[in-house]
């Protein structure tokens, strides 16, 4: 049997979004009989921990050092490894390919020292042009989770406008910056009708959301992250999020967007989203302005907007990323 190894880590400040697309990746190489075995540092991220084990995913502690990432590699048996991070120095995937083994790199644009036998970026509109290495660039390779890829619907949904629009806000796993309560906060100001269901991410956040001054006509449900997720998104109207790797999930089920961006890695992705126009735009958190609130009501009241958006978003991610990604990885396994 192949063994894929993957080296990745999750955290209350790091986020979710690196642990996310390796599962999907895991979950496609698992359903093709290979096994996957986690090197990663959750961050005591209770909902990050249960997305290996309710997978049977085992995870060993991620290596210290370079000399040990390749011990461990060879110890488990690994035939190939994926690293997904932005912290972990780049003389670790040195010295594993050093070492004779094939290394797929998931980037963001920036490669940070990373060196691989294949890289994936699959962000909107991304290129990759090394050397002596494939890459893998575009929405054509976004790693979408299975409870995703499921729910895409045949066709993209149109709206109407004689419901009151359903709203699902979230922002990862953790939330580290705090930004349920503004979207919460933008939406209210709105002035128009909405039933939305807000996640947030720890008790205090719940809290703070609860504070949130709403109309009679503006219904908030404030629930904790839920692996249900992705089944409230689908029987949404429209989606209010970070952009970032969550982004190309909403994309692929056809939901109108309104995106956020919450830290300086987002932006590119943001701008390039905005202006192939398969999202709306609300800014930067913490930076609110009247056209933001102008922006979310309207996407609240146009059926029609929210319509073109969720077809252009729809058109643009098939969900087949994790099996082409697949495919390359697993071809560089059988040639070691």
């Amino acid at each position: 049997m192949t063994v894929v190894g993957i080296r990745c880590d999750a955290g209350a400040r790091t986020g979710v979004g690196h642990l996310v697309r390796c599962v999907a990746l895991a979950e496609e190489l698992v359903a093709r009989n290979v096994e996957v075995r986690f090197l990663a540092d959750l961050g005591g991220v209770q909902w990050a921990e249960a997305q290996l084990t309710q997978r049977g995913l085992p995870c060993d502690p991620p290596p210290a050092d370079a000399a040990g990432l390749v011990a461990a590699v060879e110890r488990l048996g690994i035939d190939a490894l994926v690293i997904d991070s932005y912290t972990l120095p780049p003389e670790h995937s040195v010295a594993v390919r050093a070492a004779g083994w094939p290394v797929l790199a998931i980037v963001d644009g920036d490669f940070r020292g990373q060196t691989a036998d294949i890289y994936v970026d699959q962000n909107l509109d991304s290129v990759i042009t090394i050397a002596d290495a494939i890459g893998l660039a575009g929405l054509d390779y976004a790693l979408l989770r299975g409870s995703v890829r499921q729910l895409r619907p045949l066709t993209p949904p149109v709206h109407s406008s004689t419901r009151t629009p359903k709203v699902v806000a979230f922002f990862g796993g953790t939330d580290a910056y705090r930004a349920a309560p503004q979207a919460a906060a933008l939406l209210a100001a709105t002035g128009v009708a909405f039933d939305a269901t807000i996640i947030g991410a720890n008790e205090e956040l719940r809290t703070e959301l609860r504070a949130v001054t709403a109309r009679p006509d503006q219904r908030f449900e404030i629930i904790p992250p839920t692996d249900d997720l992705p089944k409230l998104l689908a029987g949404a109207d429209l989606a209010v999020s970070a952009s970032g790797t969550s982004t190309w999930e909403l994309l692929c089920l056809g939901l109108a967007s309104a995106l956020v961006w919450v830290v300086d890695n987002q932006i590119l992705g943001y701008d390039r989203t905005m202006a192939r126009g398969f999202a709306a735009g609300l800014g930067q958190l913490g930076h609110f302005d009247e056209q933001s609130v102008t922006t979310l009501r309207t996407l609240l009241t146009d059926a029609g907007m929210r319509t073109a958006l969720a077809a252009r978003g729809w058109a643009a991610v098939d969900g087949r990323g994790v099996e082409r990604v697949a495919d390359a990885l697993l071809t560089a396994a059988s040639r070691r």
